[in-house]
């Protein structure tokens, strides 16, 4: 893809942290960057108009569920997902692999691809690697991911060993639907479990391919944290220094920090969304539900230090009061704080980079939350 490229801007000096820019037709994405998840078209409870306002500028979409809803021939005629869904910055789309991955006993992985039945009506389907392409395309992704299989764990050797190599012939079968300098940045996935050396064979055979950016995949699955932040810091310098590095389907604010310290670039995760509908915000001074009892005369700010248009005109009173009343404004008022408290992180982070001082940045996050919230 020629629009498409990596600009490294700055390298911290004490971690793997850096700072840099994604350029693409649509724009440009300023790294370490967060992107909200907008599953069927939609970052739920938010305006495109909103997305904008507090910072985010690029989406992420769903293969799996615009697939089998609308349908991707019908998105594609109505002039792809960027006009269907009012959004003119960038958007990547995951594969479905992990889609696939979560429905358990109702899908069946072969060489060909994944069957499975539809969560929606129970109709049978294959998605293969050239069809989780051809779905990509007519959507109109920017950055397409390949189709892989997202590994559970725990999981045995064998299966893990045999799942990693079965992703990558996937990947190679990808590559041949959207060849290099197409218009559309095709990313590879690193997939290999919990092994430190089927990792490093994972990420040498992608590169063997040759992709616009790398992925880490099959993290986040029910591994013990601190096993998930090993497998970044192993995993994340096996990748091209000069492309982008996506840790995906991560995280909390503390795995976001983390990440990037260990050297990712890009994160998603339904967290701030989904939290947000079940009234659990995230602050400056850690996670705040706002369902509790204590809040109902509470006249402050959900927090004093944000200033988000949430923070700047409700107290949080009035945000117990619409949660408890289960008024859709409550839904829209919490996720665009919480969105907005993930841009605003990842803005901090990068200025904290641009100046040099990442490490105090850090220090200074988890400082505040070892004060209690009152």
């Amino acid at each position: 893809m020629s629009e498409f490229k990596y600009t490294l801007l700055n390298q911290d000096q004490c971690t793997q942290a850096r700072r840099g820019q994604i350029h693409t037709a649509r724009g440009v994405i300023d790294t370490p960057t967060f992107m909200p998840v907008g599953t069927q078209g939609t970052v739920k409870a938010m305006l495109p108009e909103a997305l904008k306002d507090i910072g985010a500028q690029i989406i992420l979409a769903n293969t799996y569920h615009l697939y089998l809803r609308p349908g991707h021939d019908l998105v594609r005629q109505l002039g792809g997902l960027h006009k269907f869904m009012h959004w003119d910055r960038p958007i990547l789309t995951d594969s479905g692999g992990f889609q696939v991955f979560s429905l358990g006993e109702l899908r069946k992985i072969t060489e060909a691809g994944a069957a499975f039945q539809s969560h929606i009506d129970g109709s049978k389907h294959l998605l293969t690697p050239e069809l989780s392409m051809e779905i990509q395309l007519a959507l109109g992704s920017d950055i397409v991911m390949v189709f892989d299989e997202c590994i559970p764990h725990p999981a045995e050797r064998a299966y893990v060993t045999d799942s990693t190599n079965r992703s990558a012939r996937w990947a190679q079968r990808c590559r041949e639907v959207i060849p290099p300098k197409s218009n559309a940045a095709l990313f590879g996935i690193v997939q290999g479990g919990m092994e430190l050396d089927l990792r490093r064979q994972s990420a040498e055979q992608l590169q063997n391919i040759g992709f616009e950016g790398y992925a880490l995949g099959g993290l986040s699955v029910g591994e013990e944290i601190n096993l998930m932040y090993d497998l970044m810091e192993y995993s994340l310098p096996l990748l091209p220094s000069d492309q982008p590095r996506y840790v995906m389907g991560v995280g909390t604010p503390e795995n976001l920090i983390e990440g990037v310290a260990r050297g990712c670039d890009m994160f998603d995760c339904v967290m701030p969304t989904r939290n947000a509908r079940n009234g659990l915000l995230f602050t400056s001074f850690g996670k705040l539900s706002i369902k509790r009892a204590q809040y109902r005369t509470d006249e402050q700010p959900l927090d004093p230090e944000c200033q988000c248009y949430v923070c700047k005109n409700y107290s949080r009173a009035y945000l117990r009061h619409m949660y408890t009343s289960n008024e859709i404004l409550a839904s829209v008022l919490n996720t665009h704080h919480n969105l907005y408290y993930y841009q605003q992180l990842m803005a901090g982070i990068r200025d904290a980079l641009a100046t040099g001082t990442f490490t105090a940045f850090k220090k200074e996050f988890y400082q505040k939350r070892e004060k209690p919230i009152s």
